[in-house]
């Protein structure tokens, strides 16, 4: 493999199939067991705890000791997961211990997904050398691909393969492994201090104080999970009655698009970002302010169609923010807390992996049509925010 850069994206894109496996068989549990809504939208929350120790320990860690004593552990907790993940499916659905087993298993992928997020990212920027305009883009592309790829083939296997509950984590088993052992070639480019200091200062990240970062990328960063959460995770549920027979398979399909649209706007949206403004996040966020309005006339009329475009804008906005939001760490994070930096970012993006619950826990009283116009009002709030300080503490070129 003559880019070296590859062998590192490998690994993001095992991991974040990996992560998002789990997603379009949400529907499978729901309906196979006595688990409710709520429950199970926690487990799709539960790797969160895994992802944000993972991202704010590990992307400082890597900072002082190097990309590869850190990353190859991801791997290693990415193919745990899906393990525990398996066992979890073979268990009887009626099983107490189901859910805890289940959410063991989030966890364990949420640890691997933290390391590639905070690690991964920046080992792929560093190696970028040959292209560093793209280097965002590489990192933000594989884990997108991974997304998308690992929710698709879940569930077409969870629909009409054998072993339905543990098929689809045994196929990520031996990518995630292969993918591990191309790992292993990656040329370290991170040398350690000669006089690290302290850990303790590693871990304070000082450019997550950047007046840019609190207003321009943190309004922006819950915001890249929390449209796609509520494209492929939630919608899909609400959607679940229209298909019956076949509510995996299109829970599959809903994940492909909002991560296919995700993947394609990266792809053709290079242009967008500028560096003496936010017009990449802005753009983004004025593009998930459509995709609620539409959530929540697809939460009334139960439209799979309507569904489906939803999913696609929300898909775009999700893409764009990803793209957005790592161009502005990127340009304003040093050598030193590059890693770090990513990880306070990735974290704050995860924080939208709990929409779905929090939504589920609002449903009885206030309704999903109701919380998607909500959100997209929180939407337009957000760019009103990102807008106003848009040329404030640009980087210095």
């Amino acid at each position: 493999m003559k880019a070296p850069w590859l062998r590192v994206a490998g690994t993001l894109f095992a991991v974040a199939w990996g992560g998002n496996e789990f997603t379009p068989l949400l529907v499978m549990y729901r309906a196979e067991g006595k688990m409710s809504v709520l429950v199970v939208d926690l487990l799709l929350g539960a790797y969160v705890l895994g992802i944000i120790p993972s991202l704010l320990i590990g992307g400082p860690l890597s900072d002082r000791y190097g990309r590869r004593p850190l990353l190859v552990w991801a791997p290693v907790f990415g193919i745990a997961g899906s393990a525990v993940l398996a066992t979890g499916g073979s268990l009887d659905p009626n099983h107490a211990g189901q859910a805890v087993v289940l959410g063991a298993g989030r966890v364990c992928s949420g640890i691997a997904l933290g390391l590639v997020m905070a690690v991964g990212t920046s080992w792929v920027k560093e190696l970028s050398s040959d292209a560093p305009t793209t280097a965002a883009r590489r990192a933000s592309l594989s884990l997108t691909a991974g997304f998308g790829a690992g929710a698709a083939v879940a569930a077409s296997l969870a629909q009409w393969g054998p072993w339905q509950a543990q098929l689809p984590y045994m196929v990520n088993i031996v990518l995630t492994a292969g993918a591990g052992l191309a790992l292993l070639s990656a040329p370290e480019t991170r040398t350690p201090p000669a006089n690290p200091g302290r850990l303790r200062d590693d871990l304070r990240i000082p450019a997550g104080g950047y007046r840019r970062f609190l207003f321009v990328v943190a309004p922006t960063a819950p915001w890249v999970f929390g449209t796609a959460a509520s494209a492929y995770a939630i919608l899909p549920g609400l959607l679940a009655v229209q298909v019956p027979g076949w509510s995996v398979a299109f829970s599959g399909l809903m994940c492909l698009v909002a991560l296919g649209t995700g993947v394609t706007v990266q792809l053709v949206g290079r242009g967008i970002d500028n560096p003496r403004s936010a017009r990449g996040v802005a753009v983004a966020l004025s593009v998930a302010v459509p995709g609620m309005i539409l959530a929540a006339i697809t939460a009334t009329t139960l439209s799979t169609i309507l569904g489906l475009v939803a999913a696609a804008v929300l898909g775009g906005a999700y893409g764009l923010l990803l793209l957005g939001g790592l161009q502005e760490v990127q340009r304003m994070a040093t050598p030193d807390d590059l890693a770090g930096l990513t990880a306070v970012y990735y974290s704050l993006s995860y924080l939208g992996f709990f929409v779905p619950a929090v939504l589920a826990a609002l449903n009885p009283v206030v309704g999903y049509p109701t919380l998607f116009a909500a959100g997209a009002v929180l939407a337009a709030a957000s760019l009103a925010l990102v807008l106003a300080n848009r040329h404030r503490a640009l980087p210095t070129p």
